[in-house]
């Protein structure tokens, strides 16, 4: 999932290269923490942070099939 992340992060930013998705993992969830340069965070947020809640949408579903609760947290 981590590589879900990076892969539609990059798409979306100008500066892919400051593009950073790491994964922080308990029993039953993980969080993936991404970090985007600075000038990037609305691109990757988005108008009311519809960008954002898509993203954590397309996530969450595909870990449905680990049986995982993923949280995707958008780091300055």
């Amino acid at each position: 999932m981590v590589g879900l992340v990076e892969v539609i992060a990059r798409s979306l930013v100008d500066n892919p290269d400051a593009v950073s998705v790491s994964a922080v993992e308990d029993s039953d969830n993980i969080t993936i923490q991404l970090r985007v340069a600075p000038e990037d965070m609305g691109k990757v947020i988005g108008k009311r942070g519809r960008i954002a809640r898509a993203l954590r949408t397309v996530v969450r579903a595909a870990a449905t099939r680990n049986n995982k609760n993923v949280t995707v947290e958008i780091i300055q």
